[in-house]
């Protein structure tokens, strides 16, 4: 490995209690949308929830992350599966980018399988706003199972 990249993870408050065990094994394994580290050390520098609606701690949260040498932040899986999948994610995104001029990536770990059949019944994720956004953690249905 010769490249080094740290990340943080912003993961929403309503898994606030998640000791975050599916994003360090995607981490760890360079799955969903850690496979673009693959090859790369990774040095996970901040994991924090965004406090609730409406993402109060977005606005703050980056700075410690940046303090810690952060160069990408990523927007956990969580944030894009739960029922409903956040409103304000594209926001938080934009947000990062601009204030601190980070790459911000969509996602974390594999969407489980059984949040893609619900979400896929329900019609949520329809449209190219959220095709950006659950690209990169669709991946195989094997994957998905695994972290069902």
């Amino acid at each position: 490995m010769d490249e080094k990249v740290k990340v943080g993870i912003i993961i929403c408050d309503r898994y606030r209690r998640c000791a975050g065990g599916k994003c360090f094994r995607a981490l760890k394994n360079r799955e969903g949308a850690f496979d673009r580290y693959e090859g790369k050390e990774v040095e996970l520098v901040g994991y924090t929830s965004c406090d609730g609606c409406p993402g109060g701690n977005v606005e703050y949260t980056v700075d410690e992350m940046m303090g810690n040498g952060a160069e990408v932040i990523h927007l956990a899986t969580g944030l894009i599966v739960g029922y409903p999948p956040c409103p304000r994610i594209t926001d938080f995104a934009e947000y990062i980018r601009t204030k601190y001029g980070l790459e911000v990536v969509y996602g974390t770990h594999p969407i489980p399988e059984k949040y893609l059949k619900v979400h896929q019944r329900l019609g949520t994720w329809k449209g190219a706003r959220w095709e950006k956004i659950t690209g990169p953690v669709i991946c195989d249905e094997d994957l998905r199972i695994a972290y069902d």
